[in-house]
């Protein structure tokens, strides 16, 4: 088991980073990125990248809260997308479209992303309360493939894709609907055959 900085073990075998809180990256390339937030309709908190505060924009631009900036990059795994470009691209979304947060979007990044209630989550559900409040289910992208997949989580809820029970790994293709607690989703993808950050 690996602690990451703020105190939380995980497998390192099994995550390339804290699935409970993310990875705080510096990449001096005057922009820092601090865990992804969902709450609120701040742009630049959505796309969660804040100017560097040392460099010629951040100084510029009003500074943010102390908490939403960090320089803690030593012996991180980053995601190569995150790594080439210096921000964690969108590659795909779910909308929901049933349950108390309906009409709501909520961006899929590249690789593994973790879906619950909590703040903490990649895919933040927080107005459903049956939905537990971390790691109920996964998504990833592998750019390798281009593929998306779900995958059920650790939590004692259920992950439904298009009405069948996830009980493994299950592909997810466009239209498709995962059903967590009283939340329904429809998957959009950005990425695919046709397009590819790495392309």
């Amino acid at each position: 088991m690996k602690r990451c900085t703020n105190g939380h073990y995980y497998d390192e075998t099994k995550h390339s980073l804290c699935p409970h809180c993310g990875v705080n990256i510096d990449l001096n390339l005057d922009v820092t990125m601090p865990k992804r937030s969902t709450q609120g309709d701040d742009p630049v908190k959505t796309q969660g990248i804040y100017p560097n505060p040392n460099s010629e924009l951040g100084k510029t631009i009003a500074k943010r809260p102390e908490e939403k900036r960090s320089h803690q990059s030593d012996g991180k795994t980053v995601a190569m997308i995150r790594k080439q470009m210096g921000i964690d691209p969108v590659v795909g979304w779910f909308v929901c479209i049933e349950g108390p947060d309906k009409g709501k979007d909520f961006r899929i990044r590249n690789e593994r992303n973790f879906i619950g209630r909590s703040d903490k989550m990649d895919i933040c559900i927080s107005g459903d309360e049956a939905i537990s409040r971390e790691n109920h289910a996964i998504v990833s992208y592998s750019p390798k493939k281009r593929l998306f997949r779900i995958y059920p989580g650790d939590s004692r809820g259920l992950v439904y894709l298009n009405d069948e029970e996830v009980i493994t790994v299950d592909e997810l293709k466009l239209y498709d609907v995962i059903e967590l607690g009283k939340t329904k989703l429809m998957f959009v993808p950005f990425c695919s055959e046709q397009f590819d950050w790495d392309a």
